[in-house]
């Protein structure tokens, strides 16, 4: 197994431990950050989670620095993904910490695309490649899960999530704009 399928594999470890932290909420002490304090175990899973995170960077750079890709990254890395994203949205709105239905707007998009992608692989072999929006998309996702789970100082990632919103949409929409003539003639 390479390097890059490693931290992909590492990256779907993580979830469950992610998951123990938040469940446990490890009555640690605080952090005090501008008057506000930070409980320690809100820490540890936004840094349990955003070191998931960059793990989706690094083995998608060095697997394609590398000549390491495979049909098992190609697979795993964005299952892994949606995993590790999913899991601490379902967590953030049990936690009143996101909308419900931003979270739902951002499920079902993420479940059309990798349907998309799925059809347009199926009919012609064209791998759905991610285009900037998708990519700020899932950066300012990113960042609104790690701000939320920190309590959302400031109304941060709170902030984010809405960018993020607006992202999913209008990538969503974009996507399936640019391949429209797969579902020629079948509506």
């Amino acid at each position: 197994m390479n390097l890059p399928n490693r931290l992909t594999v590492f990256r779907i470890i993580l979830i469950p431990v992610f998951m123990l932290v938040l469940i446990l909420n490890f009555p640690v002490g605080n952090l005090e950050f501008a008057n506000v304090k930070i409980p320690f175990s809100q820490i540890l899973v936004a840094i349990i989670f955003a070191g998931a995170s960059y793990t989706d960077y690094l083995d998608g750079h060095i697997a394609r620095a590398r000549g390491l890709v495979t049909n098992f990254g190609k697979f795993a890395d964005p299952l892994a993904d949606k995993m590790l994203v999913m899991t601490a949205f379902i967590f953030l709105v049990s936690m009143a910490k996101a909308s419900a239905w931003i979270v739902a707007i951002i499920v079902c998009r993420e479940l059309a695309v990798t349907g998309l992608r799925l059809i347009l692989v199926e009919n012609d072999g064209e791998v759905l490649a991610a285009k900037m929006p998708g990519k700020i998309k899932t950066v300012t996702q990113m960042l609104a899960i790690i701000f939320l789970l920190l309590g959302d100082i400031f109304f941060i990632g709170t902030i984010l999530l809405y960018i993020c919103l607006i992202f999913t949409i209008y990538s969503g929409w974009d996507y399936f704009y640019q391949s429209r003539d797969v579902f020629k003639g079948e509506l």
